[in-house]
């Protein structure tokens, strides 16, 4: 069954991701390479990864939304202790088809 799980962005990696056909960040700073997998989230849990890892930044920040049918790479959910839902991560490069919208992110908790 298709999910819809998401991904917060610095726009200008996005933007290189387009010309790549890839996007392969898994979380600020560091690469799919270096980690083994692309962090993602549920909904619900973007507001606490936003403040946790992006409220200090001042570039312009995207929400990709992935539909987990159309990736190329394998995904799962997985338990991150201390955590009450597990996480969706993308295992390899995220091949920029599989985002069906890009939008500016906003987190709600600053609003």
């Amino acid at each position: 069954m298709s999910e819809r799980i998401h991904h917060i962005a610095l726009a200008d990696s996005w933007t290189a991701a387009l010309e790549a056909g890839v996007y392969t960040v898994s979380t600020l700073g560091l690469d799919v390479a270096d980690v083994g997998f692309i962090h993602c989230s549920r909904p619900e849990q973007l507001d606490d990864v936003f403040e946790h890892f992006y409220a200090d930044v001042t570039e312009p920040l995207l929400l990709l939304t992935i539909d987990t049918d159309l990736l190329t790479a394998p995904w799962q959910f997985d338990d991150v202790p201390g955590e009450p839902l597990s996480f969706p991560h993308i295992y390899g490069p995220l091949n920029v088809d599989a985002v069906v919208s890009a939008e500016p992110f906003r987190s709600s908790a600053s609003s």
